[in-house]
């Protein structure tokens, strides 16, 4: 192979002809410019210079090597270009943005200080840079269904027991007949390594210590075989699917999935497009801003500006290639036929739906809005698994149920469990804890659900999940009151 100078990797940054340098290795992408998910403008940003910064946080180590053919690998830089870009690197001055994460984290609480979930998300708000924050935290629209996610657990509450014995309470249960030490699993979410550069990997690591389940995502920043890599022989870990438009591509990861040893698909069926996830579209503008003063309008440089706008966000580029035309007449069939694993529709909403997936004769649902991220105003999970519990009961017989969304207490895990899921998903407090302690910080999370889970199984008369029974939680339709806090 080649080596390269700058000046020559310099020469190449035009639709024509495009060259990156990531990790002091040059590629051509200029053939996959069309194909970017994130559109051909982010890649000739870097046409010709070293990329790296930018390409690492978002894509797996293996992305380049998976999806760029090896004719396009062109070689290394020369040791003078590594060298010159190394020093480039020592003297570029930090934006006001890492700053402000550097003291921020030299700021954080001791983990043992750490007494609930909310106390977790304030510590990560403050050490995440501000693309990250914005990511892991918008919503759809005005991010309503966001919100109402939690407060729909507000609504419900409980009809205790007394003169049982509790002493000795086991929360542990089984999820598509998997063990888990409680009935919480980790819900997909993409980009850990926006947060932490361990990523995903700190999520196995956490969540094989406390005996749960991770459900790894499609677009996950590392690859399925590496986060697998990461987890211990005798973990659980499922798979979340973003079903590509082109079939043969989508079976292809599948088998990979599957060969790796990935043990359900959880095929998502409600990010078919991006939601409108504006705190993620202004990102770049608040963190331009921060280092060079605000921007106004300017007539004559109208049209430009318009152009340079990504109103699809972050998660827009991810999604891209995903299949819009599913149905449950051909998808579900083609899935059964490619893969002998467990199958769990993860996004229904509507008791409608839910019956159609237990006549399709899958093995699981995840009632889910995914995070309110998709499409504002829909229903909270919590609502839909109230409505299904009390509408078509049969259904819980026919397929485990699941929801996430808003689960941010261990009353939140029994209220779900005791209206009939199997298990509850939490995506974002994973996100918070994993960027700002690491594998640590997603072991605290689980044994802070567990204690919180406990307590309130023993104070509800409760001594084993299967004693969690819908008749021990009433919906209430009057406006419970909480006071502001401080």
């Amino acid at each position: 192979m080649s080596s390269w100078t700058l000046e020559q990797v310099a020469q190449h940054k035009s639709l024509k002809s495009c060259w990156v340098i990531i990790h002091n290795k040059v590629y051509n992408v200029t053939e996959f410019l069309p194909e970017h998910p994130g559109g051909t403008d982010i890649i000739l940003k870097y046409g010709g210079r070293d990329a790296t910064s930018v390409y690492e946080p978002i894509h797996p180590p293996d992305a380049l090597d998976k999806y760029l053919p090896l004719s396009k690998h062109l070689g290394s830089l020369n040791v003078e270009a590594i060298d010159a870009i190394s020093e480039e690197k020592r003297n570029t001055r930090k934006t006001k943005d890492e700053l402000r994460v550097e003291q921020a984290r030299k700021r954080m609480p001791p983990l043992a200080r750490i007494l609930n979930l909310m106390d977790m998300e304030k510590v990560a708000e403050q050490i995440l840079s501000h693309k990250a924050l914005a990511y892991y935290s918008s919503a759809a629209d005005d991010e309503i269904t966001n919100v109402e996610n939690a407060r729909a657990f507000s609504r419900y509450f409980f009809r205790p027991r007394v003169m049982r014995p509790v002493s000795h309470c086991d929360p542990s249960t089984t999820i598509l007949g998997f063990k888990t030490s409680i009935p919480v699993f980790v819900s997909g979410a993409a980009l850990a390594k926006l947060g932490h550069p361990d990523g995903e990997s700190n999520i196995t690591k956490g969540a094989f210590k406390e005996g749960i389940i991770q459900m790894v995502s499609s677009n996950a920043s590392l690859s399925p075989a590496s986060i697998m890599e990461s987890a211990d022989q005798s973990q659980t870990l499922f798979f979340q699917l973003y079903k590509h438009r082109n079939d043969d591509i989508a079976e292809q990861r599948v088998r990979d999935i599957e060969n790796l040893g990935y043990k359900a698909i959880f095929l998502t069926v409600d990010a078919i497009v991006a939601g409108n996830r504006e705190r993620d579209i202004r990102s770049p503008w608040v963190l331009e801003e921060q280092e060079t003063g605000p921007v106004y309008y300017q007539v004559e440089d109208n049209d430009k500006l318009e152009k340079d706008v990504n109103i699809f966000g972050t998660a827009g580029a991810l999604i891209a290639n995903d299949d819009r035309d599913m149905t449950w007449e051909r998808t579900i069939p083609w899935l059964r036929r490619i893969s002998k694993l467990p199958i769990v529709i993860k996004g229904i909403l509507c008791v409608e739906d839910a019956v159609l997936a237990a006549e399709a004769n899958v093995d699981g649902i995840l009632l889910s809005n995914h995070g309110g991220r998709q499409l504002d105003y829909s229903l909270p999970p919590m609502e839909v698994l109230n409505s299904l519990r009390k509408q078509r009961p049969d259904v819980f017989d026919k397929v485990e149920v699941y929801i996430d969304g808003g689960v941010r207490r261990g009353t939140d895990i029994v209220k779900a469990v005791c209206l009939g899921a199997r298990a509850v998903g939490l995506g974002r407090p994973f996100l918070y804890s994993q960027s700002a302690y690491g594998a640590a910080g997603v072991s605290k999370v689980i044994e802070i659900l567990r204690r919180e889970m406990l307590t309130t199984m023993r104070l509800l008369g409760a001594s084993k999940v299967e004693d969690l029974r819908p008749e021990m939680v009433q919906r209430v339709d009057w406006q419970p009151y909480f006071p502001a806090k401080l």
